[in-house]
C-alpha cells in the first residue's frame, strides 16, 4: 500500500491511507487521515489521523469498502485535481 483514497457514499467525508516511510522496514505502519474538500480552493479541514499497522489499515480499507465507501482521486494535497 502506498498511497488510497475511499470517499463515503455521499461525497463529504474522505480517508486517505498513506504508509509512513520512516516505519517501513521495520515495522510498516499506515497513516489514515479523515477530512474533507473545502469550497473555493481553501485548505482541506482535516478531522482525525489514525496510525495503524499495515493489516489493520488493510482490514479498515477493506470494512470502509463494504460499507459502501469507493475509490476516489486525491482531494488535497500535491496530487489532488482542484
Amino acid at each position: 500500500m502506498a498511497e488510497g483514497w475511499l470517499t463515503d457514499r455521499e461525497r463529504y467525508w474522505v480517508a486517505r491511507f498513506h504508509r509512513d516511510e520512516r516505519s517501513w522496514q521495520r515495522d510498516p505502519r499506515v497513516f489514515v487521515d479523515y477530512g474533507r474538500e473545502m469550497p473555493a480552493g481553501e485548505p482541506a479541514l482535516l478531522k482525525s489521523r489514525r496510525y495503524l499497522r499495515q493489516s489493520d489499515a488493510t482490514a479498515l480499507w477493506k470494512a470502509l469498502r463494504s460499507s459502501g465507501w469507493v475509490q476516489t482521486s486525491p482531494a488535497w494535497g500535491d496530487d489532488s485535481v482542484a
